[in-house]
């Protein structure tokens, strides 16, 4: 199964790639598939179960669905339009669609949370339906969010994901072994394999504009969160606070009074800059999620901002080098939060941070899977349990220590020749396994853990 860079790095908005982009793209897909059908439709209807019920208000999964309903997607939202067009919607009680005409959806009744099972597929199940003018169900398609803004429907979810139909890519790994064997027999970098098979699938120039823009938006994001204040919506009134720690670190600088580890406070600085951007659902990139948005992005400035040598040139091969790994772990495991707690998420992104740094520091391939080991390793178990299913508490500041986990593996695998007891595609098996068990409270829908011990309101 190929995953393009473009898979595990998507533009898109906040504050949830599997709670608010999934959603967005399900319902454009299924208009989609309205538009197919060889019949004219009156109205729409959705419901939504398991954890993007649970957690869907705090998530925007209503807002989301509504807008897919509407015609929009991540990659070109515009929030202005957006709220634009929520506002109609709310007034007139329909979707109004071009080639579609006037569709009756009444948001307060036309969409519901069942808080019932979850769907029998994935924790992130949704029904979209289309009614006839007398309301009964003439159209019906399940979808599941899956994670990192990835959707399938109950039909290619049952057949196995994704057909993937491109011609054949002349590096297949499907595991870090396989990969590691093919770097050696190669004599290439992973970040040079993952090129090869991108450039088989499309263009080498559209490539490199693709990633170039990926971190335009990513850094972008970082900028605009260090220069943001102010109080975070959904009700639990948390403060944003990177711009504060940014301008204390900026004021620090030349003074020679900082201790060393204040170099902790400008990684964390850059991931909590995105993810609290991504909680006020500004425009983000899935890394390999929105939820751990801020972790890949944060270690690629503090390499660019903080390492002697670094350079914006090698930008390229980290990304690369990070999506192989982000791969190698959603297709092995997950990176849903819903499916295996927070390890599959910022765990996720930690490995693909640390791996990516190691590359661009000259790591050899067994170095840079050393590092992406470390980095999810040390994550194992960690639950998703967000209080009152916003993306804020305690996933800003988690992503800042994803990215020192990052940096520290990466060092760690640089100190060594790349040997090490424990392989990366254990850790991966061992991440599904512990997701596997872990109890559904502690996965994505705000039953437990952080989100029941700490009040939020």
């Amino acid at each position: 199964m190929f995953l393009s860079v473009f898979d595990m790095f998507k533009v898109g908005v906040g504050p949830s790639s599997s709670h608010t982009m999934g959603p967005m793209v399900a319902g454009a897909r299924f208009l989609e598939t309205l538009r197919a059908a060889p019949f004219h439709a009156h109205g729409l209807k959705a419901s939504l179960h398991g954890s993007l019920a649970f957690t869907g208000v705090g998530h925007a999964t209503d807002r989301a669905t509504i807008l897919g309903l509407a015609g929009f997607l991540p990659d070109t939202y515009d929030n202005d339009k957006a709220e634009a067009t929520l506002a109609a919607i709310q007034e007139t009680r329909s979707i109004v669609l071009p080639d579609l005409g006037a569709l009756q959806f009444d948001p307060n009744t036309d969409l519901k949370f069942d808080f019932g099972p979850a769907l029998e597929g994935h924790a992130n199940g949704m029904i979209l339906m289309a009614t006839d003018a007398q309301g009964d169900v003439i159209l019906q398609e399940t979808y599941y969010s899956i994670g990192g803004g990835f959707i399938l429907t109950a039909e290619e979810l049952a057949s196995g994901g994704d057909t993937d139909d491109g011609p054949a890519v002349p590096y297949p790994f499907q595991s870090a072994v396989e990969m590691l064997q093919m770097a050696k027999a190669s004599g290439l970098s992973i970040a040079e394999m993952k090129r090869k098979n991108e450039i088989s699938r499309g263009c080498n120039d559209s490539l490199d504009r693709g990633i170039a823009r990926i971190w335009e938006v990513m850094n972008d994001c970082i900028t605009r969160g260090m220069a943001r204040d102010g109080i975070l919506p959904g009700g639990l009134n948390v403060r944003r606070r990177a711009k504060s720690i940014f301008d204390q670190l900026e004021a620090e600088r030349g003074m020679n009074l900082t201790a060393p580890h204040t170099i902790n406070d400008w990684m964390s600085v850059y991931a909590m800059a995105v993810n609290e951007e991504n909680a006020a659902g500004g425009q983000v990139v899935t890394a390999p999620t929105n939820g751990a948005a801020g972790v890949v992005p944060a270690v690629i400035r503090y390499w660019l901002d903080h390492v002697p040598g670094a350079s914006a040139q090698k930008i390229p091969d980290f990304l690369l080098t990070a999506a192989a790994i982000g791969g190698l772990v959603k297709y092995n495991a997950s990176i849903s939060g819903a499916e295996a707690g927070c390890q599959a998420e910022v765990g996720s992104a930690s490995a693909m941070g640390a791996a990516g740094l190691c590359a661009v520091m000259g790591g050899t391939p067994e170095q840079v899977e050393n590092a992406a080991e470390i980095a999810l390793e040390h994550h194992l178990g960690m639950t998703c349990d967000p209080v009152k299913g916003l993306v804020q508490v305690p996933c800003i500041e988690r992503n800042g220590l994803g990215a020192i986990k990052a940096v520290s593996s990466a060092s760690l695998a640089l100190r060594g020749d790349g040997h090490h007891f424990v392989p990366l595609d254990s850790v991966i098996e061992t991440m599904r396994q512990t997701g596997h068990d872990m109890h559904e409270k502690y996965k994505e829908t705000s039953l437990g853990g952080l989100a029941v011990n700490i009040p939020n309101c």
